[in-house]
């Protein structure tokens, strides 16, 4: 991980939470325990070694907890902790604050549509 620029607490949790996995991980984790495999499921364009980087980051993090299972084939799975429990409200309430405060949410109604970036530089 890069290091810490300033001490703000904030850029801390950046560093776990910053990129496009990490917060659809705890957001499918907020269901329930799941196995590596119902993970994939969940996110089907992320890369096996990317998920593996990403949960290893989470539980470093001690935001996801790992449970190995004997047997072959080994099976493992991963649920939240109580810290990552605390996190759901606030991904949640960025969910939400999306839906009500994108033009392209409120328009169509879909999550998929680019997002209306308003014009704030003038070129004459």
């Amino acid at each position: 991980m890069k290091s810490l620029v300033s001490r703000c607490p904030i850029e801390e949790v950046m560093q776990i939470l910053s990129g496009r996995w990490p917060t659809l991980l705890i957001y499918y984790l907020k269901q329930g325990t799941k196995r590596f495999s119902d993970l994939r499921r969940d996110n089907p364009t992320i890369s096996h070694k990317m998920l593996t980087l990403e949960l290893r980051k989470l539980e470093d993090a001690g935001i996801v907890e790992r449970t190995e299972f004997d047997g072959y084939p080994l099976r493992v799975e991963y649920q939240l902790t109580p810290a990552g429990h605390r996190l759901v409200p606030l991904i949640d309430a960025l969910g939400d604050w999306w839906e009500t405060t994108s033009d392209a949410g409120a328009q169509s109604g879909s999550a998929d549509a680019e997002p209306a970036l308003p014009n704030t530089v003038s070129r004459d």
